[in-house]
This record gives C-alpha cells, sequence and structure tokens, in this order.
C-alpha cells in the first residue's frame, strides 16, 4: 500500500482526535471476558490494526458490530471458543495477540494465540522472541505453555491461579496481559515492576466497571483479587489518543497553516506539551482543544532544544519522530535522545529524502537535527508506524507530488486519515500495490 501526497497546501480546519489505538485493542481484548454485552465508543474503528483483531475475534465465535459513522461497537463475546486454525489464518499481522488467552482460558482451559505480528519463532524484523515477558505471565498464574509451530497453547483447565509477576523491566505489554489473566483468576495476583501508562490506566477503569478488583499502589504495584472465572458486562469510552493529539499539534506548526484540535487529552500530555511551549511555541488553547496558528510562534520560529524520551509522563518513544520534524524548523541544532529504543532511527534515513540538504544524523539512541530545513517532494519508505506519519507529513508540507510506500503502517495508528486530511482542506490518495 502506498500514498500519493501533492503538498504543498495550507490546512484550515478543525480535527478530531480519535479513541486512542493503545487502549482500543486493549478494551476489545477486555471485552471478550463477558458473556454479558459489552459496549464501547469513541473507538477508532477505520484502523488496521483493529480491524484484523475484529475478524480473528469473530472466528473464534464473538459478535462485534460495528458501527463506523457513530465510532462505536458492541461485543457479545458468549460464544468465543477455541479452535484449531489453519497456519494462514494465524498468521494475524497485530502484535497485541497475547491479550487473546485470557478470554479463551476462562471459558475452556486452554488458549491457542497467534505468534505477536504473525511472526513464529525467531521471526520478525528485530528477530527473537517478542513474547518472553507474557509466557512469564502465563507461567506465574499457574499455565502450561507450548510453543507450536504456528501458534502459541497455553493450558490451565482449571482457570488462572493467582500468583505473582515480578517483571524484570517495565513492560506495558506484560502488564496489560497480567491484568486481563489476574482480573479472572482464582486468588490474589501481585505484579511488581508494573508500567501503568495512561492506556494502562484506561484498561484498569474499563476491568474495573466489568467488576474487576484491582488496587494500584505509587506507580508501579498493582494487587488484583480475581473474580475466578468471567466478568460483567459494561459500556465505556477510549480514551482519545495522546500520540495522534501530538501529531496534528506538530503539523500546525510545520503546515503554517490553521488548525483547531478539539479532544485533546491535556492530562496524559503535559510533559510533551511543555517542550513544545519551551521551543518558543505559545499554544493556544481551552479545556479541550489546541488551536495552532503561525501567531503561535512568540519569535517567529521554532526555537532548537534537547530532549530525552523515556517512560510516562515524559516524552515517550512513540512521540520522537514528531519531535524531530519540529527540530526540522528550528533555527539551529536539536538532539533528541531515546534511551528506552535506542535502535529507533530507521525513520530518519527515509525522512531524510524528503529534506532539502543535510539536516538529519542518526546514531544508536540519538538524533540530530541541523534547522532550519526545507521539505521536499520525493519517495520514502515506512519504517514504522510513527516514522511513516512523520514521512507523510513532510510530503504534505512540500511542493509537488511525493509517494509514502508502505503507508499501511500510519494507517494502524491514524484513524480516518484521508477523512481527516480531507477536512482540513488537503489531499492524499491511498493505493493499494496492486493499483500502482
Amino acid at each position: 500500500m502506498f500514498a500519493l501526497i501533492q503538498g504543498g497546501t495550507v490546512p484550515q480546519g478543525r480535527v478530531r482526535v480519535s479513541g486512542a489505538k493503545n487502549s482500543a485493542t486493549r478494551l476489545l481484548s477486555a471485552a471478550l471476558l463477558s458473556d454479558d454485552l459489552v459496549e464501547i465508543s469513541n473507538f477508532p474503528t477505520h484502523l488496521v490494526d483493529v480491524g484484523h483483531k475484529i475478524a480473528f475475534c469473530q472466528r473464534l465465535g464473538a459478535v462485534i458490530t460495528v458501527d463506523h459513522e457513530n465510532e462505536h461497537i458492541t461485543v457479545a463475546a458468549s460464544g468465543l471458543s477455541v479452535k484449531q486454525l489453519t497456519r494462514e489464518e494465524f498468521d494475524v499481522p497485530i502484535r497485541t495477540t497475547y491479550l487473546l488467552a485470557a478470554s479463551q482460558i476462562i471459558r475452556s482451559g486452554v488458549a491457542r494465540i497467534p505468534y505477536p505480528g504473525g511472526c513464529p519463532i525467531g521471526g520478525g524484523s528485530g528477530g527473537g522472541r517478542g513474547y518472553d515477558l507474557h509466557m512469564m505471565v502465563w507461567k506465574d498464574l499457574g499455565c502450561e505453555v507450548v510453543e507450536c509451530d504456528d501458534h502459541i497453547q497455553i493450558t490451565a483447565q482449571d482457570g488462572f491461579k493467582g500468583g505473582t509477576i515480578n517483571f524484570p523491566i517495565s513492560t506495558v505489554g506484560g502488564t496489560e496481559n497480567a491484568l486481563l489473566c489476574g482480573s479472572v483468576a482464582h486468588g490474589r495476583t501481585q505484579i511488581f515492576n508494573a508500567y501503568i501508562t495512561p492506556e494502562v490506566e484506561d484498561l484498569i477503569a474499563f476491568l474495573r466497571r466489568m467488576g474487576a478488583d484491582i488496587s494500584v499502589f505509587g506507580t508501579s504495584h498493582i494487587v488484583i483479587d480475581g473474580r475466578g472465572g468471567k466478568l460483567a458486562g459494561a459500556r465505556m469510552p477510549v480514551m482519545a489518543d495522546r500520540i495522534e493529539a501530538l501529531t496534528w499539534v506538530v503539523y500546525g506548526i510545520l503546515s503554517g497553516g490553521e488548525i483547531t484540535i478539539d479532544r485533546v487529552p491535556f492530562d496524559s500530555m503535559r510533559v510533551p506539551l511543555i517542550h513544545i511551549q519551551q521551543a518558543g511555541v505559545d499554544l493556544l488553547r481551552n479545556s479541550s482543544s489546541i488551536h495552532v496558528t503561525p501567531d503561535c510562534l512568540v519569535s517567529g520560529r521554532v526555537q532548537p532544544f534537547e530532549l530525552a524520551c523515556g517512560a510516562h509522563p515524559g516524552v515517550i518513544s512513540d512521540m520522537q519522530a514528531f519531535y524531530v520534524m519540529l527540530g526540522l524548523v528550528a533555527s539551529g541544532t536539536s538532539r533528541v535522545f531515546d534511551y528506552r529504543y535506542p535502535e529507533r532511527i530507521a525513520f530518519v534515513a527515509e525522512l531524510a529524502k524528503l529534506v532539502e540538504g543535510d539536516h538529519l544524523a542518526a546514531e544508536r539512541g540519538k538524533i540530530t537535527i541541523n534547522g532550519p530545513a526545507r521539505f521536499k517532494s520525493g519517495v520514502a519508505n515506512s519504517t514504522d508506524l510513527r516514522g511513516s506519519m512523520a514521512a507523510v507529513i513532510a510530503a504534505l508540507c512540500a511542493q509537488g507530488e511525493s509517494k509514502i510506500l508502505n503507508v499501511h503502517m500510519a494507517l494502524r495508528g491514524y484513524n480516518n486519515l484521508r477523512g481527516k486530511l480531507e477536512r482540513l482542506g488537503v489531499g492524499i490518495e491511498i493505493f493499494d500495490e496492486d493499483q500502482g
């Protein structure tokens, strides 16, 4: 899949931040823990990852109704069961397949799930297994885990048994998995070194509405008194996507347009917005929206900066690419460090193809940006979700036509991207490869 972008149009209008991808798919997994009807609103129904996960859950027998117009889903999972799927059916291109284990265990004592991203042992772009901590969760809660050729099989005939999970490193996915499994386990589960992001807080709030007994102590200790079986039905909206909100803010600054961004989750992005302010950008805001105009630049130009990506509440790694974009229009040298994911620099070489001159340099854990730079049209490949969106923004800001390859990566994280850009007066055409 690729995108053709006619750049240089100055955006004008409003954009509404959708429900967070990193929360929505987790709430969907939680909804499967009940036989009662579950309703989730503000759900980003157009996301590629969401579509794959819903389709897989439907193959397992869940009845999921999707309302694209109102961004709402209903889930009835009483018919969900464990099935011996074909290798092709197990090849699901999403990373959160491990969250589907709990809903199968509570119904049959056995779960069969695809490898994360559809990659068997040793597969994936990073090589090696990316699910060791999830195996630890299942084993600590009394399961037997077998790595099969095309899926992982988890067995706990009498259900999960409460236990102690002490993560060797802080992990969002591991924490989410432990929350789901612990909520339906028999007895008490304690999670140490949990990573409690805003999206994890959203999952905890949803599980509590479904009847789970979850207590949080400090920033990394969770205690769950398990229900010993299925949870109840519930209704809840998905939190707004903090990464999408930041994306629109940065696009507004770079493009010189006038964009009003609605449903900004200010509570979950205080530090990221402080960094924007300290770069000389005085954002106009009220309790739920940000208005970006050229007048927001206090001195007429973004000021150079340095920042380090790390854990919430700071600037997380998923936001890194957008601060690199901001540095490209700054009047001097900016540096962005990433100590948590130091290898996350592949997107820089592709982004450089859409920048005039030599303004970007990347090494392990550090990206140096020498601004100010001008964007140019060209062809760039997508290396990851946020890097893909950074390339899309660069193409939008450049004069002429650009082509962004593998743009499906951006569509994994930006709900109805084409529709939102069209409402800002900006055109983007998306094609399947066989149409090119």
